[in-house]
């Protein structure tokens, strides 16, 4: 038998990393076991604890799925192999899934790896993935965020990693279809923290700054603030100064809190408040209350998004109601996402000519699928590794003892239904 190790090195040893990952990826030696008597091992990272918990509350009843689709195994280049799948959390902590990665690669030896939710976890795990050539498929994070702050060159793109979701270009488009309609003097406060996310988003070349101004919308941003922030009287008495009608930016759920109360006691009474990240999830709505109410965001994926698995032939209201009668819990939207994450993954091993890294990536490069967050195609299109998936924007309105995620404005992407219309906060 050929011996295993003698795998080269990769081309690098050492990459630099975006913001939120630390560690330069260490790089494997070796190659999986002979074909004939090993399982195929699947990797996934995403944060199930720390502030960014909320993007992996969906995970163990997916988890739970996929297992039982894979028990008997996946066909790959005509044999069948059973399949094994290695989930690690992230702890919401870029460093921590530039470790587990590693874990995953070096130690599990993993044939495929699979990451989701925000730069903090995608990037680090893309780049261990990158730099020891391991196929790699990552979502929901934007993919600015994704793919600058890896430090890509849109003319040479990556070799190992592929991503599918939005845009900034997308988010732009979905606030601003949601506020164009409402009677405002479009001056917009911005807040945008100090990560990948943050400086992503309040980039002024390829952030909101440019797009909101071309819009007709004069935005004030008073700089970046540290994560987990504990005071943002500065950031309040700018927009008060300001006149700020709208809020926006994008923020972890601990900080927005934080933000929300100081508002409400230093009189300062918006009228749209558009929040990315933290808004996406019922957990976080429901903690604040009343003050809830009314508050928008973009939206990703519903019950209602007019898509199916082709897994396991599950519409979005479908999945939605396993997982809720599964859970007790309401919905949330990575529910869709991590769902076509696995989707696509198992679509790749089945069109795979053999489960070796090469016939994998070339698997992953050749996807045509349709998931239940709608078609995935790598073609090249805003830039090698990334295909995007619809976005539209929408607020919670309580109804009842209860709040819901209400599409209000759906220009960006009108195949996805609107479910009612824009309420004003103040």
């Amino acid at each position: 038998m050929k011996d295993s190790s003698s795998r080269p090195l990769s081309r690098r040893t050492l990459v630099k990393v975006g913001i939120g990952a630390v560690a330069a990826p260490a790089v494997r030696r070796v190659i999986p076991a002979n074909a004939q008597s090993r399982a195929i091992k699947i990797g996934h990272v995403s944060p199930r604890t720390g502030p960014l918990a909320g993007f992996g509350e969906a995970d163990t009843f997916i988890l739970e799925q996929v297992r039982g689709i894979l028990a008997k195994g996946v066909a790959v280049g005509g044999k069948t192999y059973p399949v094994e799948i290695v989930s690690k959390d992230s702890q919401s902590s870029g460093s921590r899934a530039s470790e587990v990665a590693s874990d995953l690669i070096l130690g599990d030896k993993v044939d495929l790896i699979l990451a989701s939710a925000t730069p903090d976890t995608t990037n680090p795990v893309a780049d261990q993935a990158e730099v020891n050539e391991v196929p790699c498929i990552t979502t929901n994070c934007p993919w600015q965020p994704y793919f600058f702050g890896r430090r890509g060159d849109p003319k040479k793109g990556f070799t190992w990693t592929y991503h599918f979701f939005w845009g900034l270009e997308d988010v732009i488009a979905a606030f601003l279809a949601l506020w164009d309609g409402a009677p405002t003097n479009k001056v917009v406060g911005g807040l945008f923290p100090n990560d990948a996310d943050g400086n992503a988003w309040g980039d002024p070349q390829r952030g909101l700054p440019p797009a909101l101004a071309q819009a007709g919308y004069k935005l004030h941003d008073p700089g970046r603030y540290q994560v987990m922030n504990n005071d943002f009287t500065a950031q309040i008495s700018a927009f008060k100064s300001a006149g700020a009608d709208i809020v926006t930016g994008n923020m972890i759920p601990p900080d927005f809190a934080t933000f929300w109360s100081q508002a409400a006691q230093q009189g300062f009474r918006p009228k749209i408040v558009t929040i990315g990240k933290a808004l996406l999830f019922p957990s976080v709505i429901d903690s604040l209350g009343a003050r809830g109410n009314g508050l928008t965001s973009e939206v990703w994926w519903t019950p209602h998004h007019p898509f199916k698995s082709s897994l396991t032939g599950q519409s979005a209201a479908q999945l939605t109601e396993a997982y809720t009668a599964a859970t007790k819990r309401p919905w949330t939207q990575p529910i869709g996402f991590q769902h076509a994450l696995f989707e696509v993954a198992i679509d790749v091993l089945r069109r795979a000519k053999s489960p070796e890294p090469k016939a994998i990536l070339d698997a992953i490069v050749a996807t045509d699928y349709r998931s239940i967050v709608g078609p995935v195609k790598w073609t090249g299109q805003p830039v090698k590794n990334v295909t995007k998936t619809p976005l539209v924007a929408g607020q919670w309105q309580r109804k009842g003892d209860k709040f819901d995620l209400v599409i209000t404005a759906n220009k960006p992407a009108p195949e996805i239904p609107v479910g009612g219309k824009l309420q004003l906060l103040s």
